[in-house]
């Protein structure tokens, strides 16, 4: 039995009668060539099924036209979403996206660097939760991150969570809430979420309660280490603003086996506000990002950074510097959905 060979470059000439140099330049739109012999080049490539070897024109110093994007799992609603958006938008502009889930596991999170990196990406895309992750800084691409802090040189587009957290809070509280808890996956100074929380709990001269389960829980376990957490201070809060959508619908159910009425006993906001949620929680109140937004702007971004690294041997000084800024784009601004949960 015949063994199976991929069409060469070579192949495509051969059965178009033309050169390598001619099939060549039909792939990249380059110099003029008649509408004729254009036809016979696209006919000869459909006929043999022939696909360009990405890997080899990055060799030769193309672009590959691909973008990794990493993501901790598309299972997730926001991630979902927000990869929905970032494959959309770079589709319009002729780039392939290449999704990885990490799983919330930093070695597998390296193996998809690796991987894009010998894949020869134009660039990625990263939303991963992993903190510590240093491996950013030795990779020679364009880099746009989102919700991530990853290091100064890498621009983080993302929501306003400071706002977000604020208007969370001051919400609970405008609707009769006195002892409001956050349930959050990090705490710490790099929680912004947690910061307008608490800003807005110390001007209400009211003890904040913050409690965590980590981000990277098996989906499994979350939902009991949860209940565990709302169990220890159930007698003393009446109100939680859960950091994502996920977390503010088990406390809903929490409160439920508990014979909490919403709202009258006990309110929930959360944040994201994601179509999928919508859907399936419409009664959630919760502070809702622009996603769309947020995937365009990085999307659009890194796009940017890849012209301008292309360009960067042009628009060097003479110290050897690139002359191009980096630009940080400022906080998107968030909004309040209100439902019947709070």
């Amino acid at each position: 039995m015949e063994s199976y060979r991929e069409p060469t470059l070579a192949d495509v000439a051969q059965a178009a009668g033309v050169s390598l140099t001619t099939v060549s330049r039909v792939l990249n739109n380059r110099g003029y060539l008649s509408q004729e012999t254009r036809e016979r080049v696209a006919e000869a490539i459909a006929q043999l099924n022939y696909r360009p070897n990405q890997i080899a024109r990055a060799l030769h110093g193309k672009s590959t036209q691909s973008i990794g994007l990493i993501v901790p799992t598309v299972a997730l609603p926001f991630f979902g979403e927000l990869t929905e958006h970032v494959e959309d938008f770079l589709a319009d502009h002729g780039y392939r996206t290449l999704v990885c889930n990490s799983m919330g596991k930093a070695d597998r999170e390296r193996e998809y660097l690796d991987l894009l990196v010998s894949h020869r990406v134009d660039g990625i895309i990263s939303s991963a939760h992993n903190d510590g992750l240093a491996d950013y800084s030795s990779i020679h691409l364009p880099v746009v991150s989102v919700d991530r802090d990853l290091s100064p040189t890498v621009p983080n587009v993302r929501c306003d969570n400071e706002a977000g957290g604020r208007l969370a809070a001051e919400h609970l509280l405008k609707r009769g809430a006195r002892r409001p808890a956050l349930l959050t996956s990090r705490t710490g100074i790099h929680n912004l979420r947690e910061k307008g929380y608490r800003q807005v709990l110390q001007q209400a001269g009211i003890e904040p309660v913050v409690l965590t389960v980590d981000f990277n829980t098996p989906n499994a376990e979350r939902p009991d280490l949860i209940r565990e957490r709302l169990d220890l201070v159930a007698d003393d809060i009446d109100a939680v603003f859960a950091t994502d959508d996920l977390a503010a619908a088990q406390v809903v159910e929490w409160a439920a086996e508990r014979d909490l009425r919403i709202p009258d006993d006990f309110k929930v906001v959360g944040f994201d506000g994601t179509i999928a949620m919508q859907h399936a929680l419409p009664s959630l109140t919760t502070i809702q990002q622009p996603i769309a937004k947020l995937a365009r702007a990085a999307a659009d971004l890194l796009l940017n950074r890849i012209e301008s690294m292309a360009s960067v041997a042009s628009s060097e000084d003479h110290s050897g510097q690139p002359r191009t800024k980096l630009r940080v784009p400022s906080p998107m601004e968030v909004r309040l959905l209100s439902g019947r949960t709070s």
